[in-house]
């Protein structure tokens, strides 16, 4: 049995051990929230290549005690040279190789975004200090984790032929092994140059002009330009009022709508008692109203035909409530996204804390590795159509569709709780079975991750669009299901993969800290 975590000094969160542990040694050097997030992030970035890196996006909440919360988008466009036109003859963008690495990679400037708040904050540690164990990282090594492995064997034959895959995380040709050492010294030296030389040089720098020769060189569309003129941005969070917190979640391009969206719905159903057929039947179904309103609309946010705050009002709320019947499951032959990636939280002894996300898309991302730079890069942009005529075409310097979205609730009792997890359109499914669990029916915050999860949809590469759920939910609870019309998919594993990698911190009125991190993972809560 894994227990809630509890300090009162600090907290981090990370689906791997050794990224907590870096955000943690950070708030113990007297370093704030968002200086062990960027410790983390970096460390991820190193430790769980095949969910996030450098060389792919990023997003941010930032809770400050009694003010409203910041979010960064760290998004990166497709680049200016990437239209249907430079595709031809082609009729999709592809998932894998060069040409699948169309967008910028916002992660490196998120981190600099970030910092110019820390700055406020009056932060004393150097950029040197909170890159130090992820350069440490990539030049000693690190033991490959489980899922490293499992999935560098599945998507062996997509990945095998990218250039620089196999010399990066082959071993001598082969799939690396659970705790063979992985080592990453051309990474561990553009850690280095960013630590010497400044976030910038990411984009304005020595280490912008070789990746941008590297990405020309191998038949990437992105160029020097593209990297000269990106910056992450500062956005308003979208919120929305539930009995017992208010929910912040990011707006467009990313899914963030819908985990607002889910939970107002399901808070208006009146579920009672958690774990029941009412808990998960009405998650789901109020997952499908919030799915379909979310294909209707979310695209870059220049591009937008509504506001999608004006979706949270109580007029659109309940006319999505009506919709679901608690009784019935909606047919759902919805196609559905892939995506993977990292959440992690932070959290310091002045209450103030960070719900952040950072992913390469797909695992491994294009399968890119840069020869210069030891940087794999993202394939966020293959979920832009060459279709023209669709919700997400693809255009110069446009932004792609995210599955992306960490999120942030102040409760009304005075509880801050920043809480995510990656798996694709899982992410807004498992943050909904977390709140609720822990927020509605009060559950202890471990539990409440560890606890059966389901998933309505494909992540990890899956095919089907089946409502999944582990096994250790009760017969009589499934055969509930499967009488009320839901096209269920019993998964062997008791705790699966499929399901995401989840976390929380939570942060009491008198200074208290808990900490979850999910049992799915090779993560950990790592408090001071």
């Amino acid at each position: 049995m894994i227990h809630t975590r509890r300090s009162y000094e600090g907290m981090c969160v990370a689906p791997h051990h050794l990224a907590a542990e870096a955000g943690r040694d950070i708030l113990r050097d007297g370093g704030n929230a968002i200086d062990a997030m960027v410790a983390a992030a970096a460390s991820i970035a190193v430790t769980y290549p095949h969910m996030s890196g450098v060389g792919g996006d990023g997003f941010w909440l930032i809770h400050e005690p009694g003010k409203p919360p910041i979010a960064i988008d760290a998004c990166g466009p497709a680049a200016r040279l990437a239209s249907p036109e430079w595709y031809a003859p082609l009729t999709d963008i592809p998932s894998r190789g060069p040409k699948a690495a169309l967008t910028m990679a916002g992660t490196v400037d998120g981190w600099r975004e970030a910092l110019s708040i820390s700055r406020a904050w009056n932060s004393r540690l150097p950029l040197s200090r909170l890159l130090a164990d992820a350069i440490h990282h990539a030049r000693q090594g690190v033991a490959v984790s489980r899922s490293q492995s499992a999935l560098t064997a599945k998507h062996y034959h997509d990945l095998a032929t990218c250039p620089g895959f196999a010399d990066t995380f082959l071993s001598e040709g082969d799939i690396p092994t659970e705790g063979a050492r992985l080592r990453q010294p051309r990474l561990a030296k553009t850690l280095e140059q960013l630590a010497q030389a400044g976030l910038q040089d990411f984009y304005q720098g020595d280490l912008a002009d070789s990746m941008a020769r590297d990405l020309e060189r191998l038949g990437s569309p992105l160029r020097h330009e593209d990297f000269r003129q990106y910056r992450a941005t500062s956005v308003a969070p979208l919120a929305v009022n539930l009995p017992q917190a208010t929910l912040y979640n990011l707006p467009a391009p990313t899914q963030g709508i819908s985990s607002l969206m889910i939970l107002a719905l399901f808070a208006r159903l009146d579920v009672a008692q958690g774990e029941g057929f009412a808990h998960v039947h009405g998650l789901v179904e109020a997952t499908k109203r919030a799915f379909l309103l979310r294909d209707r609309y979310v695209t870059d946010p220049r591009h937008m035909s509504v506001s999608l705050q004006s979706l949270l009002d109580d007029h659109t709320l309940e006319r999505e409530v009506d919709a679901i019947d608690p009784r019935r499951a909606l047919a759902w032959p919805h196609a559905s996204m892939q995506g993977d990636t990292i959440w992690m939280g932070t959290t310091d002894a002045q209450g103030r804390s960070v719900s952040f996300i950072q992913s390469v898309y797909w695992e491994f991302g294009s399968g890119v590795v840069l020869p210069e730079s030891g940087v794999m890069w993202q394939n966020r942009g293959t979920s832009f159509s060459l279709d023209s005529a669709s919700l997400r075409p693809l255009a110069p310097g446009r932004k792609p569709f995210h599955t992306l979205n960490p999120a942030l609730a102040h409760f009304h009792d005075g509880r801050t709780m920043v809480y995510g997890t990656m798996g694709g359109e899982g992410q807004p499914q498992t943050q909904a079975a977390l709140f609720s669990r822990y927020a509605m029916f009060d559950m202890p915050l471990q539990e409440a991750i560890s606890a059966p999860r389901w998933l309505l949809g494909r992540t990890w590469g899956e095919a089907t669009t089946t409502l999944k759920l582990e096994s250790r939910f009760s017969p009589g609870l499934v055969e509930r299901l499967r009488d009320a019309g839901h096209d269920l998919e019993l998964l062997e594993a008791a705790f699966s993969d499929t399901m995401g990698h989840a976390g929380a911190i939570v942060r009491h009125p008198h200074g208290l800290l808990e900490g979850a991190h999910d049992p799915r993972s090779d993560g950990g809560a790592a408090g001071c």
